[in-house]
């Protein structure tokens, strides 16, 4: 009875409760809902385009130039026909109604056009030649051979005429072109895309060319296309400013002039009512309106008398009217299109985030993908295991059983009557076999020889067989090896790109005040700033992208923007990198990031054993990114060209694994698995590599079988020690690391084996390399470098036993080039708490 109480509709419940949901609604969202439910309004909400294209081919019909020339109908109609097929009837309709509103005999014209037309696209179509580049000469085509026929049949043949019909067929060329631009921006609703000059310019031209249609129609004595004009600029001045408003006034102007050559004022007092009117723009819609008001009403004095300026003024005010009643998401709608607005910056930033947030997912799911796969190559078992199952014994047995005791006459008689002490048997030979491959059967217990009287041939069978089973064996744990090394590498790329999905997601606030900030810190240096764009403000990892105007030989950005960020951030800020934009236009692109707090030098010294010129050590130096640097020195087994390649091999890989992101301890048994798979011989490498925070100088020392480390800190010294096995010997390596916190002024000296095991076994080497640090008077680098080089090689007698590489870094504070530029009653920048 519950169960089915639960599916009961209640009618008259549902409605209070929407009424009540409907009742707590937004003004606009009732209006919504309550037009969704009337069918009249749906059905116009589903062809509002139709009607709309219906309307623009009315007015267009109608629309005439200097009164006898109609290019806008046949443009717009052909436009219709490649873009629009479905409204073909409808707008076609809609064109040759307004055209009965022109002087005899335009409708005949127009129709003739639009039938000339027809026929053309139908007999391309029927050469499967239709393309939409070939629209503007179809329309000049078709619109030359109705001018010229008129021409010929009226009643005298002059040059006006067809120069007339010449310059109706051009402008139907040319307007053909500006609909084929303008039409998808009005008809298609396209998110985030930026429009260009062109596309913007040819849209006031096409809404111009429809207020033409307007022309000679008034109510109350009001001019329409003058209000709608007017309405029109006021829209365009809200949404882009001057520039655009003083544009579509010009445009506006002049098309309404060619239509009516008495209205050629208009050019210039639109032109300037719109340039008024945007340059108030920041005082939003009535400073825009007044600004629109102003303009119109001042140069109505100087072109028409006081009635005609009343006039002029009431149609500025219907216009105003009309615009104050305008929605605001109809201006931020279009000012969304038009590059340069607040409006256009956000809906990119919008876009951006946009694509950023589903990029982070994807590469999340990719990460999640890589997981599982390592999961599944992981689970397996080891190769110990695979080899002593039961199937693996039972097919050696099966193997030595039909090559010996198949075509045996005691076969019955062993393995029926005496199955289990047979089978005891073979399995001890077996073991015998297993524990030493070479054995004979002298060697064999005397009474298996009375069990079997073929104790020669099983044994020497059983050694090949014990063969195979080792070759197989062999092949096994190679793969087992190579499936583990890839479920360990598939972990390590899904770890790398959880950190990259992270990093991507980091950066999901638009930092639009904090942009406005340093932009009016810089305008107050005198500056001038392009663009800011602000990437990271986290502490340590601060990254601002500035596109400013740049003097040779000034150096600004070093300067005076970096040493300001420094103090508005209250963090040390430095050039990251400057790379010249537009060397005409003197834009410089800078990319401004979080200075060190600490800077690293190094000095390097190394001879090879014998003199030779070929060491088998390796040592490297590198910036692994997020303010790691790394020093590295690595020793490969024996000496000459194939120990540099293997301990070249080791740093190199090992670097770039870290640098891409992955984890040290997987980096380290990614390499030592690549070593063991690249080669079958035994080869292995020493790695010995400190990672330094250039942040807080936390120094991670990661050191596999190399010798030890010292840090000379004034007079005292330091040694860093660790117990593991070279990379490249055994699969499963253990990797220990050292942490630990260096100070301004300290001395890392990481040496090979060559230089600590100079002294030999009779002396205490690590005493005796303190002793040898404690006395260098030098702090430079590469002098402590090459003094201890000289010193170690004088101490064997000036020869090289083994060969030698040593690698000194010296830890400093930074100094920043510039120091900091304080600007009076500039505050400090309060940065964001979280980034989502």
């Amino acid at each position: 009875m519950m169960g089915k109480s639960n599916v009961v509709n209640f009618p008259e419940w549902t409605r209070v409760e929407d009424g009540a949901e409907e009742e707590k609604a937004p003004w606009g969202e009732r209006f919504k809902a309550w037009g969704k439910r009337q069918r009249i309004l749906r059905m116009l909400d589903t062809r509002k385009w139709l009607l709309l294209l219906s309307c623009m081919g009315f007015l267009l019909g109608r629309a005439m130039i200097l009164d006898e020339l109609s290019p806008f109908a046949a443009a717009f109609f052909a436009i219709i026909v490649f873009m629009r097929k479905d409204c073909t009837l409808p707008v076609g309709a809609a064109i040759l109604a307004g055209s009965l509103y022109t002087p005899f005999p335009g409708a005949l014209i127009i129709m003739a056009e639009l039938i000339v037309f027809i026929l053309l696209y139908k007999g391309m179509e029927a050469f499967q030649r239709v393309d939409l580049a070939y629209a503007p000469v179809m329309v000049f085509v078709s619109s030359f051979m109705v001018g010229l026929f008129q021409t010929i049949i009226g009643p005298t043949l002059s040059w006006y005429p067809l120069m007339m019909t010449t310059l109706n067929a051009l402008l139907s060329f040319v307007l053909t072109l500006v609909f084929l631009q303008a039409l998808p921006v009005l008809a298609y609703k396209q998110k985030s895309r930026v429009l260009r000059n062109e596309e913007i310019l040819c849209l006031i031209i096409m809404l111009a060319s429809i207020m033409t249609g307007l022309v000679g129609w008034k109510a109350g004595g009001l001019s329409l296309e003058h209000i709608l004009s007017r309405y029109l600029i006021l829209l365009f001045a809200m949404a882009g400013g001057a520039p655009l408003g003083a544009a579509v006034g010009v445009v506006s102007g002049l098309i309404l002039s060619l239509a009516d050559i008495g209205a050629i004022y208009q050019m210039s007092l639109l032109a300037f009512s719109g340039m008024l009117a945007g340059m108030l723009q920041g005082g939003r819609k009535g400073a825009v309106a007044l600004g629109m008001l102003l303009g119109s009403s001042i140069l109505s004095v100087y072109f028409s008398g006081p009635g005609d300026m009343m006039t002029s003024t009431w149609e500025t005010c219907a216009a105003v009217v009309m615009f104050l009643a305008t929605p605001r998401g109809i201006i931020k709608g279009i000012a969304k299109y038009v590059p340069g607005t607040t409006d256009h910056s956000r809906s990119q930033h919008e876009y951006a985030r946009r694509v950023r947030d589903i990029t982070a997912d994807r590469v999340t799911q990719f990460s999640q993908v890589f997981r599982q796969l390592s999961t599944s190559f992981g689970q397996i078992p080891s190769a110990g295991e695979a080899g002593k199952s039961n199937r693996e014994m039972e097919h050696f047995m099966n193997a030595v059983t039909e090559e010996t005791c198949s075509n045996c006459i005691r076969r019955s008689h062993c393995w029926d009557s005496k199955f289990y002490q047979t089978y005891k048997y073979m399995t001890d030979m077996m073991t015998a076999v297993e524990e030493n491959p070479d054995i004979r059967a002298s060697r064999l217990p005397a009474e298996w020889a009375r069990i079997c009287g073929k104790t020669d041939e099983v044994l020497e069978v059983m050694r090949s067989q014990y063969y195979l089973y080792e070759h197989d064996m062999r092949w096994k744990r190679q793969i087992y090896d190579s499936r583990k090394f890839v479920a360990e590498q598939l972990s390590g790329v899904s770890q790398v790109m959880e950190d990259l999905a992270r990093e991507i997601k980091r950066e999901g606030q638009a930092l639009y005040q904090q942009e406005a900030q340093i932009r009016e810190a810089l305008e107050k240096l005198g500056l001038s700033i392009h663009s800011i764009d602000i990437v990271s403000l986290d502490p340590g990892r601060v990254e601002i992208e500035v596109v400013h105007a740049y003097n040779r030989g000034f150096d600004e950005s070093r300067k005076m923007i970096a040493p300001l960020l420094s103090d508005i951030l209250e963090e040390n800020i430095s050039v990251k990198s400057e790379t010249a934009m537009h060397s005409r236009e003197g834009l410089s692109t800078v990319v401004f990031g979080s200075a060190k707090a600490f800077e690293i030098s190094t000095g390097i010294s190394g001879a090879a054993k014998g003199g030779n010129m070929m060491s088998g050590d390796s040592f490297s130096t590198a910036e692994l990114g997020n303010g790691t640097f790394a020093v590295s020195i690595s020793d490969g087994m024996g000496n000459g060209e194939r120990a540099r390649m293997e301990s070249s091999a080791a740093l190199g890989m090992l670097e770039k694994l870290l640098q891409s992101g992955m984890d040290e301890k997987l980096a380290v048994k990614s390499v030592n698995s690549i070593l063991l798979l690249r080669s079958p011989e035994e080869f292995y490498a020493t790695v010995d590599m400190a990672l330094i925070d250039q942040y807080s100088a936390q120094t991670t020392f990661m050191k596999i079988a190399s010798a030890p480390s010292f840090i000379k800190r004034g007079s005292e010294v330091i040694p860093i020690t660790a117990s593991n096995l070279p990379i490249g010997i055994i699969q499963d390596i253990e990797v220990e690391f050292v942490t630990m916190q260096l100070q301004a002024g300290d001395i890392l000296i990481m040496m090979t084996d060559g230089i600590y095991d100079a002294p030999g076994y009779a002396v205490n080497k690590e005493i005796w390399m303190k002793r040898m640090i404690q006395e260098l008077e030098t702090s430079d680098p590469q002098e402590i470098a090459d003094s201890l080089l000289e010193k170690v090689i004088r101490y064997q007698g000036n020869e090289i036993h083994d060969d030698m590489t040593i690698v000194v870094s010296r830890v400093d504070h930074f100094q920043p080039e510039w120091s900091t530029l304080h600007v009076p009653g500039l505050s400090r920048m309060e940065r964001p708490r979280t980034v989502s």
